[in-house]
């Protein structure tokens, strides 16, 4: 079964792309474009990892994050930051939040899909 990535963002294009390289690496991809709908998403169906934007409407990154790790169930899921705000404060933020990695925009795919297989690694 492939493993189950959330992607949230609020920039079309981004989430776009996101979602097709994704699914070519393998993955099945699922998205929403605020903290609310990342939230909801969460409760139906659980993911293996969450790539989740910093600046979003409504509730931001870092309390997703935040609500994420305080939550039983979604503890175990991964969580990779990603933000147009690249100042280490953000990094070493979200980091203490829980986030197991930050990624600053514009990058490279291959970064992220890097990323995800170091956090998850293939299943047989």
């Amino acid at each position: 079964m492939a493993q189950r990535i959330l992607v949230v963002d609020d920039e079309p294009h981004l989430v776009l792309s996101l979602e097709l390289l994704l699914i070519q690496a393998g993955f099945q991809v699922s998205t929403v474009n605020d903290g609310e709908a990342a939230l909801a998403a969460l409760r139906q169906e659980p993911v293996d990892l969450v790539l989740l934007d910093v600046m979003l409407p409504g509730q931001d990154g870092f309390s997703i994050c935040q609500r994420m790790r305080s939550h039983g169930e979604w503890r175990r899921m991964k969580i990779v930051m990603i933000t147009a705000r690249g100042r280490e404060v953000e990094r070493e933020k979200a980091l203490a939040l829980g986030a197991d990695a930050f990624i600053v925009k514009p990058f490279a795919i291959q970064e992220i899909i890097e990323t995800i297989h170091r956090l998850l690694p293939a299943t047989v």
